[in-house]
């Protein structure tokens, strides 16, 4: 398992060309991310529990309505059923069933407790699943342990939101306060070719005191700063935990049809995370 990501970048200010990386004269210079948290699945079984944790149930006892506050039908588990390791991936599922009163199972995995920061380099390699009403999500929630602050204050950094019915697209955004839920700032990304359901992706995002950079593979297609909030930006000073999940249904998706094909599977091969900075 590698502890770090090298990076090899070609410096030959005199070159007019682009020939290769370095010369005879100009070795490579080599540039190393530190990585401060990882999990590379290659156990196959159960989670690792001194990395993740489990949401479980329907989010009526958080929100005093089931739905974990977004009309969500699904009733999150920790049964291998829903969640596993296997081949050296993550499998995320999502079935349809009846489970204590619920119509679709799935899970909603975090680092909440057990690994929690502020700024650097997170990506996950992910193939996504496809469907009507399939709500995959590799995202940040802002620490709100105390109690006092809550949801959108605490903020919260959607790496990647993906509807099911969209295969060519994914969304990056951010909330808090005065820009969550439906006035989120966010911006789309879509493929010239390919699909997200059909190969893995490198989603990512760069988080830095006043800017966070949204990546699909090596394209930087979105960078956020504070003038772009209609509020108070809440990304410098929080420690943030890592989410993954696959919803059935919500108001970013709508309901699953009676075409949607189940099970679905969200499958990540690995989740990093770098130090802010080379």
């Amino acid at each position: 398992m590698k502890t770090s990501l090298k990076i090899l970048l070609c410096l030959n200010f005199l070159a007019l060309t682009l020939s290769g990386c370095g010369t005879e004269n100009e070795p490579e210079e080599e540039i190393t991310r530190e990585i401060i948290w990882q999990d590379e699945f290659d156990v196959d079984g159960s989670l690792d529990p001194d990395r993740w944790t489990f949401d479980i149930g329907t989010g009526v006892e958080i929100f005093g309505q089931p739905g974990w506050g977004n009309n969500e039908r699904q009733y999150y588990t920790d049964r291998p059923e829903n969640v596993r390791i296997e081949d050296g991936m993550l499998h995320i599922t999502a079935r349809e069933e009846s489970f204590e009163g619920s119509s679709y199972t799935s899970a909603r995995i975090l680092t909440r407790g057990l690994f929690e920061t502020t700024f650097g380099r997170f990506e996950a390699s992910i193939k996504l699943p496809f469907g009507q009403g399939i709500w995959p999500a590799f995202w940040l929630l802002g620490d709100d342990s105390d109690g006092t602050v809550i949801w959108p204050q605490i903020g919260e950094i959607d790496i990647m939101e993906y509807r099911g019915q969209e295969p060519l697209v994914i969304h990056g955004s951010i909330h808090g306060p005065g820009y969550s839920a439906g006035n989120a700032v966010t911006r789309r990304y879509r493929l010239t070719e390919g699909r997200f359901d059909t190969d893995f992706y490198l989603f990512a995002i760069e988080w830095e005191p006043n800017s966070i950079k949204f990546f699909v593979d090596d394209v930087m297609y979105n960078e956020i700063t504070p003038d772009d909030v209609d509020g108070e930006w809440v990304f410098n000073d929080n420690t943030f935990h890592i989410i993954l999940n696959v919803a059935v249904g919500g108001t970013f998706v709508g309901p699953p049809s009676n075409l949607t094909p189940f099970p679905q599977t969200m499958m990540v091969d690995y989740v990093r995370v770098y130090k802010q900075g080379n």
